[in-house]
């Protein structure tokens, strides 16, 4: 058997083994040579698609593309702004942006391919699809969430994508406040904002975070720590809680019996929680823990006293497990807060376009009292907390000079930009809390368990 006809039998037997069934044929040509032929389908046309399908494939990469070209301006600022500093020189921080951006490039190039192809290779009797595909491309709606979509295109391949975790992504993401048309927003409550405390002010100054304790094994590089402001005995505001919250079935929370406790790692007692933890959102309030439970938008209060679950509660139409969390990850789609004026939860939903929304809380019952959406998307912060019934925002978790970038008034419903310096010391802060009793804000920053002096003027 000649070497040509044993190649051709190696590449059926290939194509065969990855599913592709190929047709293997030979004829004579004019001249007495041998002419082998091999016809295989290509798993990208093994349909045509319904002009429903292309017109949401091309839509989708419509928006991919305006996200990156985005991306692309953001770097350039952020590349012009360094090198200004810099005086030409080159540092890390602009090496690595510089190959972001030529990557983001080739990944831009890619979906303007897919782009092309979708368009112009349809099917024959495709053409409404290929003109609502035109009527898009010149400025047709385009959904406010600019992140291209996880389900796979009608040709059966997935659309380019780009790390969305990477620091660099995430740190130029947080420089640009987007926020959503004022049409797209989900309805709030009709009833007014909520009653002032007479010591409530509005936030005007962060000092240098104090390091307290540091978790001394790699399931302490994320975590929550805590102090009630309104204890029930036999736990006093003197008493510290504690969750690490690296691993799959999170269900200890430690107590310390006070701060000097909490420095040297002497915990007074440990809880073992019916129900894991998901993620750095929990608190603790009036005696109980208030949680999310994992793979879950359920809502649960854990009682100390008594050890048990006294209440749970499902967050209406609240995204979870990765849906809307903020900038770090962490699956920290929904954030438990407490303030002067009582318990708040900060999430996100479908309905409100993947911006932030917050609902005032009974404390008992975890029924919703209130509900307000904002303006600003909540996987474009890196955490918020909330004082006065005012939501502030940071804009980084790794980098080391953040800023508290935006403030939401629950009592005025309005919002502003905000240019509050706010120190990540060891570049990863994965929790963000306010305790009103001492008017402190405490925070986990990359095994560190951190606390910040604040200063409030008068609203």
């Amino acid at each position: 058997m000649g070497v040509t006809s044993l190649l051709a039998i190696a590449c059926s037997l290939v194509l065969t083994a990855r599913g592709q069934s190929p047709t293997f044929s030979r004829t004579s040509s004019g001249d007495g040579r041998c002419m082998y032929s091999f016809t295989v389908p290509s798993p990208a046309e093994e349909r045509c698609s319904e002009p429903g399908e292309a017109l949401r494939a091309v839509r989708e990469l419509q928006r991919e593309r305006a996200a990156q070209r985005g991306e692309l301006e953001s770097m350039g600022q952020r590349l012009r702004l360094l090198e200004g500093r810099l005086g030409g020189r080159e540092d890390a921080e602009t090496g690595k942006l510089r190959a972001d951006k030529a990557d983001l490039l080739r990944r831009l190039q890619a979906a303007e391919q897919e782009n092309a192809r979708l368009r112009d290779g349809r099917c024959p009797g495709h053409r409404d699809s290929a003109r609502d595909s035109q009527q898009l491309a010149r400025g047709g709606r385009q959904d406010f969430f600019n992140v291209p979509s996880r389900k796979r295109a009608p040709s059966g391949r997935e659309a380019s994508k780009w790390n969305f975790e990477s620091t660099g992504y995430q740190e130029l993401k947080s420089e640009i406040i987007t926020e959503i048309p004022a049409s797209k927003l989900a309805p709030q409550s009709e009833s007014g904002g909520t009653s002032q405390s007479p010591d409530c002010g509005m936030l005007e100054w962060v000092g240098e975070p104090v390091t307290f304790q540091k978790a001394d094994s790699i399931v302490g590089r994320y975590g929550v720590w805590m102090k009630d402001p309104e204890p029930v005995p036999p736990h006093s505001t003197e008493h510290i809680w504690r969750i690490n919250t690296v691993g799959t079935d999170i269900r200890q929370l430690y107590e310390y019996q006070d701060l000097d406790q909490f420095m040297k790692g002497h915990t007074s007692k440990v809880y073992l929680l019916p129900e894991p933890v998901e993620s750095t959102g929990a608190t603790v309030y009036r005696g109980s823990l208030y949680y999310q439970k994992r793979k879950s938008r359920t809502l649960l209060r854990f009682e100390m006293k008594s050890e048990t679950i006294l209440v749970r509660k499902d967050l209406a139409n609240a995204g979870y497990r990765g849906v809307f969390p903020y900038s770090w990850g962490g699956y920290t789609d929904i954030d438990f807060a407490v303030d002067e004026l009582g318990l708040w939860v900060i999430y996100s939903t479908s309905q409100a376009y993947g911006a932030i929304v917050i609902s005032k809380l009974d404390p008992s019952t975890l029924e919703v009292e209130q509900t307000w959406a904002t303006a600003i998307r909540k996987r474009a912060v890196a955490n918020s907390f909330i004082i006065c019934g005012v939501l502030y925002t940071i804009n980084s978790y790794s980098n080391q000079n953040a800023v508290i970038n935006f403030a939401y008034n629950t009592n005025t419903n309005s919002s502003k930009a905000l240019a509050i310096q706010f120190e990540n010391r060891y570049r990863y802060n994965s929790m963000v809390d306010y305790n009103p009793a001492e008017k402190k804000i405490l925070a986990w920053d990359n095994f560190n368990m951190v606390m910040y002096d604040i200063k409030l003027t008068k609203m």
